[in-house]
């Protein structure tokens, strides 16, 4: 079992030891750098920003080359939405908007928009920002074949940024709220742009944060959505959706180890302060030279470099990370909140797991499901037994077309042909 599955009891305790390593957090060599040092000016808004509904479009243009799906005809976005923290102020997110190449079916295209993975809190990590050599070029391209495949079949593809990825402020990850708006806003800002073809009817899909992100938008829908736009959704696919993240983040803290995946760290602490900047702050949790590590790094390097050994994947978590006594009380609110366990949903529910998942556990996921289903929530659990985390968004590409497509029309499904099926019964702990 891979280190963050281990018992989290036990890494909790490890976590009150004082550690026997030598080595110490990584010394910060530069000042922190200001958070918007790379917005580029396409992503600069207005000041002030348009008094608009979320969703109205504030700047739009053609995009081609690596950030552009190859099915689709792409444009870059920039549209009105909200921050996810306190108060929900008007802010301006990014995105891509993709047309399918094909005609518009009878009643027009229905609509998937897709709610990212992890790849950072830096501007120059965002999906319509990618371009070849990029850090974070191989995790934006991840998703692409099967966001294609929805292209070739008739559905508009929409992709939200997020809130502070690639555009002013700092993007508050796993901020439930924060991630929903995005990617339900996004939607509104396609209508806006090509209504006449766009079919009122519209799914949410994502991978990993935005498995988490995604779910959180169903939640969101019949809270944000009016009425009177009439807009349909009908259903939502999560991929490997990210929870558990309050155990899992002092489970992170208690690693005895250097690690990769103490990137993550930093990454769950810019959403709990954005969620709640009075009663979390990170000068009364983190160590001094965590606390500059965090500053230095967090807006200038996407997740990948952050797990680099000059970053936070040289340090040693175990007694290097908390203060002996830190205050916590405001942090632990914030990440429980995170869970999308807590949700409710009212619409049709697709989790898709990969048996060979080192980075959330199927166990994680099938405890989702039934707290979901606690709360009301039709949820269907689907298992690929080859696939690990990213391996899901391949192995699934034949069943996800098919729910899709019920949930768009309302037919029965057809005869499928994948290796992820549904599973009735809790999947084993297969990982390392």
């Amino acid at each position: 079992m891979s280190t963050l599955h281990r018992p989290l009891w036990a890494l909790a305790a490890l976590a009150l030891l004082p550690s026997a390593c030598a080595h110490q957090t990584p010394t910060p060599s530069s000042q922190p750098k200001d958070i918007d040092w790379d917005v580029q000016e396409f992503y600069r808004p207005p000041s002030p920003l348009p008094s608009q509904t979320p969703g109205y479009v504030i700047e739009h243009e053609p995009l081609e080359g690596p950030a552009a799906l190859e099915e689709g005809i792409n444009e870059r976005v920039l549209y009105v939405s909200n921050s996810g923290g306190p108060g929900e102020p008007p802010i301006a997110v990014s995105g891509i908007i993709a047309l399918p190449k094909t005609p518009p079916i009878d009643g027009g295209w229905p609509v998937v928009t897709w709610a990212h993975g992890t790849l950072g809190i830096a501007d120059q990590c965002a999906p319509s920002r990618d371009v070849l050599g990029a850090s974070a070029h191989w995790f934006n391209q991840a998703p692409h074949r099967l966001l294609n495949q929805f292209l070739k079949k008739g559905w508009a593809v929409v992709m939200t940024d997020y809130e502070g990825l690639g555009t002013p402020g700092r993007h508050p990850y796993m901020l439930g709220k924060s991630q929903a708006y995005g990617v339900l806003d996004i939607v509104r800002a396609a209508h806006a742009l090509h209504g006449a073809k766009l079919s009122k009817k519209f799914a949410i899909t994502g991978h990993s944060q935005g498995g988490q992100g995604a779910l959180f938008a169903a939640a969101q829908a019949p809270h944000r959505l009016k009425v009177e736009e009439g807009l349909e959704l009908k259903g939502v696919i999560a991929y490997a959706p990210a929870s558990a993240m309050l155990p899992l983040f002092y489970a992170a803290t208690a690693i005895p180890n250097k690690t990769p995946d103490s990137a993550f760290m930093p990454l769950f602490l810019t959403g709990a302060v954005a969620g709640n900047p009075t009663d979390v702050v990170l000068g009364n949790i983190l160590q001094a030279d965590t606390l500059a590590l965090y500053n230095r790094d967090i807006d200038t390097r996407c997740r990948i470099e952050l797990s680099q050994e000059d970053s936070w994947g040289g340090l040693v978590p175990l007694g290097h990370v908390l203060k002996l006594v830190p205050a916590t009380a405001g942090l632990n609110v914030q990440l429980a909140a995170m869970d999308p366990s807590t949700l409710t949903l009212e619409v049709p529910v697709r989790l898709v797991q990969g048996a060979q998942d080192t980075r959330v556990s199927p166990v994680q996921t099938w405890r989702v499901k039934g707290e979901l289903e606690g709360k009301g929530a039709r949820v269907d659990y689907f298992g690929c037994p080859v696939a690990d985390h990213f391996g899901v968004l391949g192995d699934d590409i034949p069943g996800s077309l098919d729910w899709l497509e019920q949930q768009f029309t309302g037919a029965p499904g057809g005869t499928v042909m994948s290796s992820c099926q549904r599973l009735l019964t809790e999947p084993p702990d297969q990982t390392p």
